[in-house]
């Protein structure tokens, strides 16, 4: 998210506070925090009760506030890092490892208490109807979380035989778009969320190459695709 920094401290005007407030952001995306301040046109999310913990957002890229229930954090719930659990997901669910993380920055940037303002949740953004079907109950729960979304990929990547720029636009847009499209739908938000999955995914196989550690087997587990082209964004 460009619009935020973190920054040296600020001498504060005003004060709110709530017991859990979401802030939704222009560009879709949204920060649970428990109390903010504003000075001077920069908006001081303090994410924790401690206020140890802050992000600092210019005010003109806060759409709205809105107030929601405390989320589980996924820490009091396991204790497995999010490498491991995507390389579990990884394995029990055959899609590629660097895919997986590569969807997940583009969905949440690694933050598994993210809500879009369409209602999404979590690391792999998974809207309540589709987190049920896939027997995910707290999207909050990395874990289940992750396994949910590696699954909804690898449904999406068999319904596609293998391409994976169809599935990553149906991950986005859903599979009627792209049915009825045959293809990546003329969508702005869509074209760009696949191009940059695709970016990351290609940059993380590079740096792989390049410390040769790439593993022959993640290679065949999703469609290659460096190769792939994409409908220019209009």
């Amino acid at each position: 998210m460009r619009a935020l920094r973190l920054v040296a401290p600020l001498l504060l005007l005003t004060s709110m506070t709530y017991a859990l407030e979401i802030a939704e952001l222009r560009n879709g995306f949204t920060i649970p925090h428990k109390t903010r301040e504003t000075r001077d046109g920069l908006v001081r999310l303090y994410i924790d009760d401690q206020k140890k913990s802050f992000v600092d957002v210019p005010a003109a890229e806060i759409e709205s506030y809105s107030s929601q229930p405390d989320p589980v954090l996924p820490a009091a719930k396991s204790s497995k890092s999010a490498q491991q659990i995507v390389s579990e997901a990884s394995v029990k669910h055959g899609v590629d490892s660097d895919f997986i993380q590569s969807v997940i920055r583009q969905e949440s940037a690694g933050n598994a208490n993210a809500v879009s303002r369409t209602g999404a949740r979590g690391l792999m953004q998974l809207m309540p109807g589709t987190a049920s079907q896939l027997g995910v109950s707290d999207s909050f729960n990395a874990e289940q979380n992750v396994h949910g979304g590696t699954l909804y990929l690898k449904e999406l990547l068999e319904r596609y035989n293998g391409d994976a720029i169809k599935a990553l636009a149906a991950y986005n847009a859903g599979p009627g778009a792209v049915d009825r499209y045959k293809g990546v739908p003329p969508y702005r938000e869509t074209q760009q969320y696949v191009q940059r999955v695709v970016r990351d995914y290609n940059k993380s196989k590079r740096r792989a190459d390049k410390t040769k550690t790439s593993a022959a087997s993640d290679v065949s587990k999703t469609a290659e695709l460096r190769a792939a082209r994409i409908p220019p964004t209009k």
